[in-house]
Formats: C-alpha cells, structure tokens, sequence
C-alpha cells in the first residue's frame, strides 16, 4: 500500500511533523516521491515507524532508536548490545530521577515557606529569588549563557 505523509502519520498515530522530523534526522525515509513531488510511504515505513514509536515509549532516546535499528538491519542483534543500551538509558534515568528528588525538595522547602506566610503579606519566596538574581553577575553577552543541557528525555 502507498501511503501520502498525511496518510501514514494518520495510520501511525503520529503528527505529520513528527515524520517530517524523523526524516531530517535520517529515522525514516519515504519510499519514494510522486510525479508531483510528494512523499510517499509504503509498509515497510509504517513498520518503521511503529518500531521507532515503540521503541522510543520503552524509554530509549532517538539516538538509542538510531542505534537499535542499525542493529536490527544488520540481522539478529546480540542481545549484549541491546543491553549495553538499556544500561546507559537505566543509568541516565536514575541521574535523572535523583535530580529531580533534589528539585523536589526544594519546590516543598519552598512551598513550606509559602503556607506559614499569610496570604496578605509580601512574598517571601519572590523577594528571595529577587536577592538571588541580584547577586548573580550578568553574562557579558548572548553568547556567554551556555546552551541546555540535554537530559535524553524526549517527547
């Protein structure tokens, strides 16, 4: 069956963007181009598709993906690569997870702070934050902030 880029992303339970985006990052590519130019898929990239997506819900990142399917397409994966994989993932997790306890604690310090004020009375969590921003010395340029960390965690 061939199916258009809105056909596919429909049959997957995907936007159309998503394919969009996997295609930029070399995931998944249309079977091939109509007359007019357009993309179009067939079963083998719904098939795809549907690994990648599930894959990606069991916790591995799109690079983890990427891997997985190198390995998929070059036969029987061993299983000792896959789980290599699965303990890098376990382990960025578990980093993940102890920085948000520590986030955690913290939002409850300082909600624990916001239930003993009254309600009428000056924020004293705005005004430490205001104290907080004040002592911080402002970077020199745009260029000096420091891009995101990433954390693996995709949508």
């Amino acid at each position: 069956m061939r199916y258009s880029i809105g056909q596919l992303a429909k049959t997957a339970g995907v936007p159309s963007s998503t394919l969009r985006y996997y295609e930029r990052i070399g995931l998944l590519e249309p079977e091939g181009r109509t007359e007019g130019n357009y993309r179009y898929y067939g079963n083998r990239e719904l098939q795809r598709l549907r690994f990648i997506r599930a894959a990606h819900a069991s916790g591995f990142t799109l690079d983890d993906v990427t891997s997985l399917l190198d390995l998929r397409e070059e036969g029987a994966p061993p299983c000792g690569q896959v789980r290599e994989l699965l303990e890098k993932r376990l382990t960025v997790l578990r980093e993940r997870i102890q920085e948000l306890h520590a986030v955690e604690r913290v939002v409850l310090q300082n909600l624990d702070i916001c239930r003993k004020t009254d309600r009428e009375d000056p924020c004293q969590l705005i005004d430490q934050l205001d104290i907080e921003a004040a002592a911080e010395p402002a970077p020199a340029s745009a260029a000096a902030i420091p891009p995101a960390r990433e954390t693996g965690i995709s949508a």
